[in-house]
């Protein structure tokens, strides 16, 4: 995002004082950890003690980026951008998984190929995903998210596409939604079937998920075979209890930012929010969120939602953990657990259809 002409990013002396200043911050949340019996959870104590490391030090860096002006914010995301494509691209290769910059439809992104042999038991083909990142709308990169792609390619067998969709607010709603689309179209006319093809997304970019699946039924644009969605943000409201009875166990800062992406647009416009729209087209859904996010209650209503309008889904709430644990702990047994769930969910509806998923 920061590379496109049109984005404004702060000068290098500048970025310098920010990065130095998170640094900073960083310290100051190990500094906070053992007041916080981070050693205290469901497991053993080092385990819990990387748990609670991990959740201080992310919510400490979201919420100074989010402090930020924009052009600040922007060159911030460029050098941890630039941190990630030195540091991810080994352990990508660790996986087998192979990762290829390119452009699809005009939307820049990041294609992950799996290893050679990868393919779903049973599958007539070894599928394509649409990945949507995360970042509240707003930030992160493909290739932030190199190494949870590999994890995502090499459990399904599948090509995953991370799309570098434009972010807020120099482009809000609907410029992230005609990205995807535009991907999606240039995929399908390159002979990519709907049996064929999987959307998948994370936090905010499983909110885009949603509007993604509404303008593909509208523009006639066929039905992907399968969704898959983690910690999704499902609902711009933010009404829900768990958003302030879980704001101390979570990664999330208390002021989620939903302003930016909207641009005047009212967060319950059924655009924007699945919990609103008609769900009984949906493809066959899996989706996985952790007990102690602010997004738990909004989730809940989405797998209540799905059920009710007979959607075959896998839903799987996962207890201690906050949100997007499988792409900030890759490590632990939870995160493992969901993308042996995942491959098994590619693999039955690659392998024999939506009906194949109960």
């Amino acid at each position: 995002m920061s590379d496109r002409p049109e984005v404004q990013t702060a000068s290098w002396p500048i970025a310098a004082v920010d990065v130095a200043a998170l640094a900073s911050n960083f310290v100051s949340a190990i500094g906070r950890l053992p007041f916080r019996d981070p050693w205290r959870g469901p497991s053993h104590p080092p385990r819990n003690m990387a748990v609670s490391a991990t959740r201080e030090l992310v919510r400490s860096l979201l919420g100074y980026a989010t402090s930020l002006p924009i052009d600040e914010f922007r060159a911030l995301e460029r050098v941890l951008d630039g941190v990630a494509g030195r540091v991810l691209p080994p352990f990508v290769a660790l996986q087998g998984v192979a990762s290829q910059p390119d452009e699809i439809g005009g939307v820049p992104g990041v294609w992950f190929r799996p290893p050679s042999g990868a393919e779903p038991d049973g599958a007539s083909g070894s599928g394509t995903i649409v990945y949507l990142h995360g970042g509240g709308y707003i930030g992160t990169s493909p290739r932030m998210y190199s190494l949870f792609m590999a994890h995502l390619a090499r459990v399904t067998g599948c090509t995953v596409f991370a799309a570098d969709y434009r972010l807020a607010p120099e482009f809000p709603f609907p410029a992230a939604v005609e990205d995807v689309i535009s991907v999606i179209e240039h995929l399908r006319r390159g002979g990519l079937v709907c049996e064929d093809l999987l959307v998948a997304g994370d936090s905010g970019g499983g909110g885009l998920l949603g509007t993604v699946l509404h303008r593909m039924e509208q523009e006639e644009l066929g039905r992907p075979a399968g969704v898959l969605l983690f910690s999704p943000e499902v609902s711009l409201t933010l009404s829900e209890d768990s958003v302030t009875e879980n704001a101390p166990l979570d990664v999330l800062p208390w002021n989620i930012p939903i302003n930016p992406y909207l641009h005047g647009v009212d967060a319950d416009d059924a655009r924007v929010d699945i919990l609103l729209d008609d769900l009984s087209r949906w493809p066959p859904t899996f989706v996985v969120y952790g007990a102690d996010e602010m997004f738990r209650d909004a989730v809940r209503a989405l797998v209540k939602k799905l059920r009710s309008a007979g959607v075959p889904h896998v839903a799987s709430e996962v207890e201690g953990m906050f949100h997007v644990f499988p792409f900030l702990l890759p490590w632990a047994k939870e995160s493992r657990n969901v993308y042996e769930q995942v491959g098994e969910f590619v693999r039955s509806v690659l392998a024999a259809g939506p009906e194949a998923v109960s």
